[in-house]
């Protein structure tokens, strides 16, 4: 499952990507965090450990939040002789600086942070999109809420012209996903509203941030039939080869 790339424009983009949430050590994460942040953030060469164990296992793809630690493991990566295809975010107040990092790592594509997409108005968003589109990049716009931001953008009437990849929160729970709950009638409505967008999308939090267990998260996953893309997230390398094992005999 998910194997093989999607074509974008003239860019040629895995359906796998590898998370680098736990390589930040994000908040969501809870106490976890804090363990990240020691053991990942901290010790770029493990983080660098999970990127060459996760491509070795097919992960030909990371999604990129550009934290020092990480672009370093990165980097190192590649010097050794990994060919990844950089899907970037440009983090919240950091736009300039983020875009030009982005394009001089030679990403694939550039996605918008949730704070962006989730509280800036349309017309706000244009803007930013129009800035990314004329570097020549595939565009995108991650949300952290798809009930409302999905509802936001099938109304705007020039927006869902501007981007391609729509990354969305997805996991059987529901777990951080902007929903009260989510059963048939709450799948069946986010089904409709992402489908009506037209775009190439990504899942993430698939895991539910860790509550998941890898089979049971893919087991949801393949009664989805809208997702193109997933990009998840792992924090060791004993993680990846579960994880990423698993994912590709689906």
């Amino acid at each position: 499952m998910f194997e093989g790339s999607v074509k974008i424009k003239d860019k040629s983009i895995p359906c796998t990507s590898l998370g680098t949430a736990p390589f930040a050590g994000l908040t969501y994460f809870g106490h976890r965090s804090r363990l990240y942040q020691i053991d990942l953030y901290n010790n770029p060469e493990n983080i660098r450990k999970i990127i060459e164990t996760s491509y070795n296992l097919g992960v030909r793809a990371i999604q990129l939040i550009p934290e020092p630690p990480v672009i370093e493991a990165l980097r190192g990566a590649v010097e050794s002789g990994l060919d990844f295809s950089i899907i970037g975010t440009i983090r919240a107040g950091r736009f300039q600086e983020d875009l030009r990092l982005l394009l001089d790592l030679e990403a694939d594509a550039i996605l918008l942070d949730e704070e962006y997409t989730d509280k800036l108005e349309a017309w706000e968003l244009e803007d930013l999109l129009n800035s990314i589109n004329n570097t020549g990049v595939v565009c995108g716009l991650i949300t952290a809420f798809p009930r409302n931001t999905t509802r936001k953008l099938l109304v705007s009437d020039d927006i869902l012209d501007l981007f391609d990849i729509y990354m969305i929160p997805l996991n059987k729970l529901g777990y951080m996903m902007n929903f009260p709950c989510f059963l048939k009638d709450e799948r069946k409505e986010l089904e409709e509203m992402i489908l009506d967008t037209g775009k190439f999308i990504m899942a993430h939090k698939i895991l539910a941030a860790g509550i998941l267990k890898p089979d049971e998260a893919f087991k949801f996953l393949e009664s989805v039939d809208y997702i193109d893309m997933v990009s998840i997230g792992v924090a060791s390398v004993e993680e990846a080869e579960e994880t990423f094992t698993l994912l590709f005999k689906y």
